[in-house]
C-alpha cells in the first residue's frame, strides 16, 4: 500500500484519537512511501487542481500517478471524475479494485 504525505496529514487532523492512531499505525505497518519527484508531482496536482478537482484529491491523483500505483478512493464523485479525465493510473473504488484483482 502506498500513500502520500497528504494521507498523514488527512489522518492527523481526525479528531477521534482511537481511530487517528490507528490509522496511523496502519500506514506504519502496512504502508511504504515512494522516492517520487516532488516537483513533477506538485506541477502534475496543480494541472489536476485546474481540471476542477479538489486539491487534497489532485495531490493524491498526482502522487499515485508518481508511484505508478492504483488509485483507490471511496469518493464516488472523485472516482468519476478522474474515469474523464486522463490520469495515468488505474481508478476506481475499493470493490471495483477487488474485481480487477479477483480479490474474493
Amino acid at each position: 500500500m502506498v500513500y502520500s504525505p497528504v494521507d498523514k496529514v488527512e489522518i492527523s487532523s481526525i479528531k477521534n484519537d482511537s481511530e487517528r492512531i490507528d490509522l496511523l499505525l496502519l500506514l506504519d505497518s502496512l504502508g511504504i512511501q515512494c522516492d517520487i519527484d516532488k516537483k513533477a508531482t506538485r506541477l502534475r496536482a496543480e494541472d489536476l487542481l485546474r481540471q476542477v478537482i479538489g486539491v487534497a484529491d489532485a495531490a493524491h491523483v498526482a502522487f499515485a500517478e508518481a508511484a505508478k500505483a492504483d488509485f483507490i478512493s471511496c469518493d464516488d464523485k472523485l472516482t468519476k471524475k478522474c474515469s474523464g479525465m486522463l490520469i495515468d493510473v488505474w481508478t476506481g473504488n475499493p470493490a471495483a479494485f477487488c474485481c480487477k484483482e479477483d480479490l474474493k
